[in-house]
């Protein structure tokens, strides 16, 4: 199963961006959009960022290096980005070459209270590291990134083991080990309305994503819980990628218009869990079908491209709308070769087999209350809603919808508090499949839907130190799955708590 690394907005430390932090819900959406202006050495959004993701490289060393257009970064040790600082001046000196660098641990404990197959907690982890180079900087090349960036992944995992939920309860977690996840080069054209990003890319940091769903700790509000479960090997999403090619034109402002074509399975094998399959990130496959996808944006009152420009008065936003399709083949859910069902003992088995598989969304995000255009303290909805064929997959409705406040109280400029609800419906077929084994399993139980609720708060020790207490509340997990214990039972609902902390280096 997927999870949602839920990149796009730079860390002084260099590649490790701030939105792909607030993706994976470790910084409030809030201060990675305060931060759109920096430009990425690492991978682009992670969670609806691709909007804000500058056209063309600008290092934010060189930045740093005009005092009389930006002001110095704080150096103070409660005041600066990082922990370790300008690390003796090695971070200033590798960026006069056009080298940004960048090193972040993300730790949680979460415990199973209630429900699921059992009890108990586990505690996982993730470090991530990247290197970003400018090529106009390095090599006199203007308007070109190369992102390389690995992730080391230890402890263990909740979900598969406590939980059986389809909406994994945090985005980090996966199977430990330590991998490559994304290789890739950026070259912007045309003045930064057009960029081009080829090579081995991890599609959740730009596409179909939400600002402020990446507050939250459960995957579904990162990489949706549909692509997730049906695509194959859970789509070129956290912790893998695939080979592609990504095209971005932004015409203005307002609009934006992303497109990409890449390898159809990350995990290079149908057969067998797809992290293990491709265990270090290192399988550069072009041979397991396509997936296409495309989206349009449109930001609302966005912030300006000129930053001498004033602020727009309204209430900023996002709209999205996109589509994907894999040229794979698809077994049927619930029905045979013959029409009859899996779940007949006469059936043969074999599940009919469908050519292709393809998915509708839509995403929004908005502000909805701020006293002021210089207030640090909003409030903002987000929905997301995406379809696929009942016939084909497990999941074919998938719904986001949440409430962010920032700045609750006062002095707590940076901390977010939110609400959400994650809905995962199963799709036709697999209901039919569970209906049948009920006529041949006396209480074998039936398949619906799965909802997942989390309140979260962020808080922000220091810029570069945060912690997140969450609590998840799990109705029908998995749609209403049997309990291994008793199968003629379902698994029951679960309350789930959390504490996650991140630093970056």
């Amino acid at each position: 199963m997927k999870k949602n690394l839920k990149t796009k907005l730079l860390l002084s430390s260099g590649p490790i961006s701030l939105s792909l932090l607030f993706s994976l819900g470790i910084v409030p959406p809030a201060l990675a959009q305060a931060s759109s202006d920096a430009t990425p050495a690492a991978p682009a959004p992670a969670t609806g960022q691709s909007d804000a993701q500058p056209a063309a490289p600008a290092s934010p060393d060189a930045a740093a290096a005009k005092p009389d257009q930006t002001p110095p970064a704080p150096t103070g040790f409660w005041e600066r980005s990082n922990l370790l600082g300008d690390m003796g001046g090695l971070r200033p000196w590798l960026g006069n070459y056009g080298v940004t660098f960048g090193l972040q641990e993300t730790s949680e404990y979460l415990n199973n209270l209630s429900g699921g197959t059992r009890r108990g907690g586990a505690y996982d982890g993730l470090t991530q590291f990247g290197i970003g180079v400018d090529t106009q900087k390095a090599f006199g090349l203007p308007g070109g990134i190369f992102n390389v960036s690995g992730l080391q992944i230890h402890g263990t995992n909740l979900t598969s083991r406590d939980l059986q939920t389809l909406q994994t309860a945090t985005g980090i977690e996966a199977n430990a080990t330590t991998r490559l996840w994304e290789l890739w080069y950026q070259q912007s054209l045309l003045g930064g309305k057009v960029d081009v990003k080829v090579g081995q890319q991890s599609l959740d940091q730009e596409f179909m994503v939400s600002q402020y769903a990446g507050t939250f700790m459960n995957a579904t509000f990162g990489w949706s819980v549909l692509p997730s479960v049906d695509l194959p090997a859970g789509g070129p999403a956290y912790p893998l990628s695939s080979l592609g090619a990504r095209l971005r034109v932004t015409p203005s402002d307002n609009w934006t218009v992303l497109a990409g074509v890449f390898d159809g399975n990350p995990s290079g094998n149908s057969v067998g869990d797809p992290q293990k399959l491709n265990a270090h990130g290192t399988n550069f496959n072009l041979h397991d079908g396509a997936l296409f996808i495309g989206e349009v944006q449109y930001a609302l009152n966005p912030a300006p491209s000129d930053p001498a420009a004033a602020k727009p008065s309204g209430l900023p936003g996002t709209y999205k709308l996109g589509f994907w399709y894999n040229t794979q083949q698809f077994a049927d859910q619930g029905f045979d070769t013959t029409g009859l069902s899996l779940a007949n003992p006469a059936s043969n088995g074999i599940a009919q087999n469908h050519r292709g598989d393809y998915s509708f969304y839509a995403v929004a995000d908005q502000m909805v209350w701020r006293p002021s255009v210089d207030s640090p303290q909003s409030v903002g909805v987000f929905a997301r809603v995406m379809g696929a064929p009942g016939d084909r997959n497990l999941v074919d409705l998938g719904i986001n919808a949440g409430v962010t406040l920032k700045a609750p109280f006062k002095g707590r400029d940076n901390d977010v508090v939110g609400l959400a609800v994650g809905y995962a419906q199963i799709g036709s077929h697999a209901q039919d499949f569970a209906s049948t084994s009920a006529i041949y399993t006396p209480g074998y139980p039936s398949r619906s839907a799965e909802t997942i609720l989390e309140a979260t708060y962020q808080y922000q020790v220091t810029p570069w130190w945060q912690l997140q207490a969450d609590f998840q509340y799990a109705f029908r997990p998995a749609g209403g799955i049997p309990n291994p214990e008793n199968p003629s039972q379902r698994i029951g609902n679960e309350a789930i708590v959390g504490l996650r902390t991140n630093i970056t280096f």
